[in-house]
């Protein structure tokens, strides 16, 4: 694990700006991707612009890379050249996380057969009102649990009969890894403040300038 790494959660004026700033950034995320009172999916893909935001927020645009080719799908963002995965899921207990999304029964299958965690986790629970956190699991980390509990238990396939959108780590998986002693964490707490927020006017204001 890198040293730049360790200096997210090691400085403590940055800890506090996440606790605080995080779930502000996520309940604006939400608000964004909600249509009738209900949160789009796309409301992952905000929040991983929030969270990969951070490093270049700390370290400088110059220093990380987001425009990845697709023939690295696992990786998010690389920070001084370390490849590293963004993840979020919402609930108190983990019910698992992507790990391929496919429709193809068969490339799920093989994708069980042959995964191996390829870089680091950047991973967000989030439980409003209660706790959930921001961790950082190492590439070394998930190997040595895949290799713990074996491929049956590690990677959950999609059941059979039902409209598959991929392949998951399982929920015991990333308790595991959540709970390993090398983990890093910062505990957020997460709280929802009246926001008042307007999906239109950014676009409305853009109409407006010549």
């Amino acid at each position: 694990m890198s040293n730049e790494i360790r200096q997210l959660f090691d400085d403590k004026m940055l800890v506090s700006k996440i606790k605080v700033k995080l779930p502000q950034l996520f309940h604006l995320a939400e608000l964004e991707s909600s249509r009738a009172g209900k949160i789009g999916m796309e409301v992952g893909s905000v929040r991983e612009k929030i969270i990969s935001a951070l490093p270049i927020y700390k370290f400088g645009e110059e220093n990380i890379e987001t425009e990845l080719p697709v023939t690295e799908a696992e990786v998010d963002v690389k920070l001084f050249g370390n490849p590293i995965s963004v993840k979020t899921f919402t609930g108190k207990t983990p019910a698992g996380i992507k790990l391929i999304w496919t429709v193809d029964p068969q490339k799920a299958l093989e994708f069980s057969k042959t995964y191996t965690p390829s870089c680091d986790m950047l991973l967000v629970q989030i439980d409003w009102n209660n706790g959930g956190g921001l961790y950082y699991i190492s590439k070394e980390t998930q190997i040595e649990a895949l290799n713990m509990m074996g491929r049956e238990k590690y990677i959950k396939l999609p059941k059979q009969g039902t409209n598959p959108r991929g392949v998951e780590m399982s929920g015991d998986a990333m308790r595991l890894l959540i709970a390993n002693s090398s983990t890093l964490s910062i505990p957020i707490s997460w709280k929802k403040e009246t926001i008042q927020f307007n999906p239109f006017e950014r676009w409305v204001d853009l109409w407006q300038k010549d």
